[in-house]
């Protein structure tokens, strides 16, 4: 349980709206899976600049796991895509405005 512990206390501190952080820890075959849930408003804190955020909290929580003698991995939970514009996606370099 301290990875669950460790990645509430540390999402906690990253966003704005701490109560809407919950953590969702499930065992299988491969190791622990926590899945992170945050408000959608505040997912660019939790995933980062090209995701060094999201890939700095795995590699801390891979740390724990291994201290532990077991594999941890962290699932970001993104809601339904619904109220997102779609990404616009060019498929030729000449459609690409400049």
């Amino acid at each position: 349980m301290q990875d669950k512990e460790f990645l509430e206390t540390i999402v906690r501190a990253l966003v704005d709206k701490p109560e809407d952080v919950v953590v969702e820890r499930n065992i299988d075959e491969r190791g622990v899976l926590l899945t992170l849930k945050v408000n959608p408003e505040e997912m660019g804190k939790i995933i980062g600049k090209q995701g060094q955020t999201a890939r700095s909290l795995r590699t801390l929580l891979r740390i724990i796991g291994n201290k532990n003698n077991s594999y941890v991995n962290l699932k970001v939970y993104e809601p339904e895509k619904e109220g997102r514009a779609p990404r616009a996606e060019a498929t030729d370099v000449d459609d690409l405005k400049l």
